[in-house]
């Protein structure tokens, strides 16, 4: 099953997505309330054009972003050479803020300090059901799908200090998308194959085969701490091929035009503009 996010009166609804027809679940919070039995639940319904909706992110307002850095020999091998980073022993894991999730189609700003935005493409799985302490072998049983993420990036702000947060959180810096896939339709997502192009241009081509940490560890890794909760979303990293490392550098500045792509999950585009177009 393919699922978006559309907003309907002021309110984040999910609904199922049939060529180019929706077909309404429930609100966003109704939803995710009880996943499982919606999803069960779900039934044709009285479908609306996707052109004729406002689509939103698929998790809800409360939802919190877990991203893993490094999680790639060879971006580890990038991340060295040109920040200093070695290769955590660990699950190297950041936050994100819910309301810098966007969907396709949306201008994301270059902040004003910064020389342009660095691109990301990465797996990303939404969490369906409490997880707490779980083994790594039933870590899976706890996502709901997966999608595609662009961790948008200001270097500058990233790598002024050790801590990642502000340059992980720019205003509309994370494209999320284009749909939420349920592991029925994709059911090993340790061998997806994730590009991106700039401007048509491919500058990234990697597979989710080649992490140094699985989904399921990082579940398990970050669940002995945190209870993860139905709508989270867990971001697994991105492989080599970031603008930051090229030579010169490359980044994203108004004009340019951003997709990352994820096996059969579908491709997200966005395109970039100047803080003063916002």
């Amino acid at each position: 099953m393919k699922l978006i996010g559309y907003r309907s009166e002021g309110v984040r609804h999910i609904g199922r997505l049939e060529g180019k027809l929706v077909e309404p679940i429930a609100t966003t919070a109704d939803f995710y309330d009880k996943p499982e039995l919606m999803l069960k639940q779900a039934t044709k319904r009285a479908a609306v054009a996707l052109s004729q909706m406002e689509v939103v992110p698929f998790v809800p307002e409360t939802s919190r972003v877990f991203c893993v850095g490094i999680n790639y020999l060879a971006h580890g091998d990038e991340a060295s050479r040109t920040a200093g980073i070695e290769l955590p022993k660990f699950p190297m894991v950041f936050g994100r803020w819910e309301s810098t999730l966007v969907v396709a189609g949306t201008p994301v700003p270059v902040p004003p300090n910064e020389q342009g935005l660095d691109w990301e493409v990465e797996l990303a799985a939404v969490i369906g059901t409490p997880a707490f302490a779980v083994d790594e072998a039933d870590a899976l049983d706890h996502v709901l799908g997966y999608t595609g993420f662009n961790d948008l990036s200001a270097r500058r702000k990233q790598t002024e200090t050790m801590q990642f947060t502000l340059g992980k959180n720019a205003d509309r810096s994370g494209p999320i998308g284009p749909v939420l896939v349920t592991p029925d339709e994709l059911p090993e997502p340790a061998n997806l194959r994730l590009r991106t192009r700039v401007n048509g241009e491919v500058v990234q081509d990697g597979n989710t085969g080649d992490m140094i940490h699985s989904l399921a560890k990082i579940i398990a890794y970050i669940s002995d701490t945190v209870t993860l909760l139905p709508g989270d979303v867990i971001a697994t990293g991105t492989p080599a091929g970031v603008g930051a490392s090229m030579t010169p550098p490359r980044l994203l500045n108004d004009g340019d035009s951003v997709e990352i792509e994820v096996e059969h999950i579908g491709v997200l585009h966005n395109p970039i503009v100047s803080h003063t177009h916002r």
